[in-house]
């Protein structure tokens, strides 16, 4: 089922890197940047994660929280979170619930070999819950500007 611009995004419930229990409905009355990432500690997932959290104060400041999802376990999150001092929320998706409700979980290639992980995408739901803006198979380069760029043409 693909996702369509205006319509309600998904709801989901995943564990925090703090162990607590996070809905997306938890953020109405703010915009909500979702990203989904392959794997903590990686390069391209290293970098776009710092790239959020310089960032983050400019997020805050047009009332939008930053919200990073991957396949990994809340302990994995904690030890990315502390050892780049990510200011913001990363939720373990480890079934991939939220990953096939975002359409973000796919088969992938890497040196000749076949397997399941997630695309590298970024959504923008409005304060209401909807969803506003999304990309798809993100380079990181830029990116966060940009998602930045399009909160601040919301206002």
């Amino acid at each position: 089922m693909a996702l369509e611009t205006g319509s309600k995004a998904p709801d989901f419930e995943l564990l925090s890197d703090a162990g607590e229990t996070v809905k997306l409905s938890d953020f109405r009355g703010k915009y909500a940047v979702l990203y989904f990432y392959p794997k903590d500690m990686t390069p391209g997932c290293t970098t776009e994660a710092c790239d959020f959290r310089d960032q983050h104060k400019s997020f805050e400041e047009l009332d939008a929280v930053i919200i990073g999802i991957s396949p990994d376990p809340e302990e994995s999150h904690q030890k990315f979170k502390s050892k780049h001092d990510l200011p913001f929320l990363l939720l373990a998706d480890q079934d991939h619930q939220a990953a096939e409700a975002y359409g973000v979980w796919k088969l992938k290639k890497n040196f000749g070999k076949e397997y399941m992980g997630i695309e590298r995408s970024t959504f923008i739901i409005d304060k209401e819950g909807n969803l506003l803006k999304e990309w798809r198979k993100v380079k990181v380069s830029g990116h966060v500007e940009e998602a930045l760029q399009f909160i601040k043409e919301q206002q």
